[in-house]
């Protein structure tokens, strides 16, 4: 049995979300890479929606291994003609095909729309963000991640 967690589908389903949510704009991976993070993990930006993944400790290292997921998350949606590479002259990006839109309306678990809720949101909030603004927000939430492991002053940690 396989299993569907971290899988190309999964991955996959997401970043078509998001790029649906986005379209007609085309995001490169970076923005994928970030924009998928926070619409599983949104209840990591103050104000945000409740997250749909729960707050695992070491999560910051999600996005290091987020990018070869997508990736493979990508290629698959592309091969299904959901989704569509992009080249330009700051690299390649991608955009949600006419039929995208369309394939995610038959999926009606209750995961699936609350996915949308958040890829709609991330997409609202962050969409209009400049790649300095996406690094200087990526920065903001690992110092959150950082501190969350910081002794508290005057404790003693065997660890020290």
């Amino acid at each position: 049995m396989v299993s569907p967690f971290n899988s190309p589908m999964e991955s996959g389903l997401r970043a078509l979300t998001i790029l649906v949510e986005a379209f007609p704009m085309c995001l490169d991976l970076e923005y994928l890479v970030f924009f998928d993070y926070l619409t599983v993990h949104s209840g990591d930006i103050e104000g945000g929606p409740e997250s749909l993944h729960a707050p695992l400790p070491m999560r910051s290292g999600e996005l290091t291994v987020r990018r070869k997921l997508i990736e493979r998350g990508l290629l698959l949606m592309m091969s299904r003609n959901l989704a569509s590479r992009v080249a330009s002259n700051e690299g390649f990006a991608y955009v949600a095909t006419d039929s995208a839109s369309a394939f995610l309306e038959m999926l009606s678990s209750q995961y699936i729309l609350n996915l949308r809720d958040r890829s709609k949101w991330v997409v609202s909030t962050f969409g209009s963000f400049t790649p300095d603004q996406i690094y200087a927000q990526e920065r903001q939430l690992f110092r959150s991640w950082t501190n969350q492991f910081q002794p508290l002053s005057g404790s003693t940690s065997r660890f020290s």
